[in-house]
């Protein structure tokens, strides 16, 4: 399958691995570019030389190409970056910042640059700061999301309306009729999240793998929008950050109460009461951990049968 996404990344397959923090080590990114299509180490949750360690882990288990996906009000940015060039990988994946700030350092190193962007605003802001494709990702997403909780059914053909670069879709995608609905919607390709962390490769604990296989509709938010918008599985966790919302908690009180580690306690260390257990609404769809080549192969499978589907009036009134 050739279009604008598998041409600029050199994959099989349209289909990006989201670079999650505590999720998406050297393992899983290298499963799923071996299984055709691109993936990315998180570097969110690594020190720099931990980084490095993953990159080096990466190079050795594919000749595929992978990514790294980087927040940038992370701290060590600058050490994060150095090293990326260093090891010369070849696709950055930045969120969580302004993207001019890295694009034309990373572009003149030879880097392709996509960035990560909840609104379209900030698609045109990323369009003009130069970077090569962009991820537009709705309000569905698991982790952290946008303020304005435009959902990807909206966001995906208002900003495929007005931008002239490739365009991946992201949030609440897990399966391969998804996939082919966000490039129905003018998306070139998806990156998925949540399916990946409910794989046998991803480096989030099984505890909370476990949690996300439960999860019913209904059983994530989007809250803690005064500090960073982040969905979550209700837990313990949660129902006190509810009862600080009840109690008129300033934003420090809550900064306070969210703490430094809390999303490493949940998805990493398995602390499924007091930690962060950050997954997209698609988790209620999610029932099986599986080797992330079968979730790529299943997602590639429906996506080419919905479409034959489609093309004989099998879903048509």
């Amino acid at each position: 399958m050739q279009n604008r996404i598998t041409q600029l990344f050199q994959i099989e397959y349209p289909i990006v691995q989201a670079g999650m923090v505590w999720a998406s080590g050297w393992r899983l990114a290298s499963a799923v570019s071996n299984a055709g299509g691109l993936g990315l180490i998180g570097s969110g949750s690594m020190y720099p030389e931990v980084l490095r360690e993953h990159i080096q882990k990466c190079k050795q288990a594919t000749e595929k190409p992978f990514g790294v996906n980087v927040p940038m009000l992370y701290p060590d940015i600058d050490k994060i970056m150095d090293i990326i060039v260093e090891m010369g990988v070849k696709i950055v994946f930045t969120s969580a910042g302004n993207p001019k700030t890295w694009t034309s350092h990373l572009k003149e190193k030879g880097i392709i640059v996509v960035h990560v962007v909840s609104s379209l605003k900030f698609a045109l802001k990323a369009q003009e700061a130069g970077v090569d494709a962009i991820v537009a990702e709705g309000f569905e997403a698991g982790g952290h999301n946008g303020r304005d909780e435009t959902t990807t059914l909206v966001l995906i053909p208002a900003v495929k309306e007005r931008i002239n670069i490739p365009l991946l879709a992201a949030g609440g995608i897990a399966s391969g009729k998804a996939m082919l609905a966000a490039m129905v919607l003018g998306a070139d390709g998806v990156q998925v999240g949540s399916r990946f962390v409910a794989s046998l490769e991803a480096s989030s604990h099984e505890l909370f793998k476990q949690e996300v296989l439960k999860a019913q509709e209904g059983d994530t938010v989007l809250t803690l929008k005064e500090l960073a918008p982040v969905r979550l599985l209700k837990n313990k966790f949660y129902n006190d950050i509810q009862k600080a919302y009840a109690d008129d908690y300033s934003t420090e009180q809550l900064r306070a109460l969210l703490g430094r580690g809390r999303a490493k306690k949940g998805m990493f260390e398995g602390n499924l009461e007091e930690g962060e257990l950050e997954i997209g609404q698609v988790s209620a769809l999610i029932n099986a951990i599986k080797p992330a080549a079968t979730i790529v192969e299943e997602m590639m499978g429906e996506f080419f049968e919905a479409k034959k589907g489609i093309g004989a009036g099998r879903f048509l009134p």
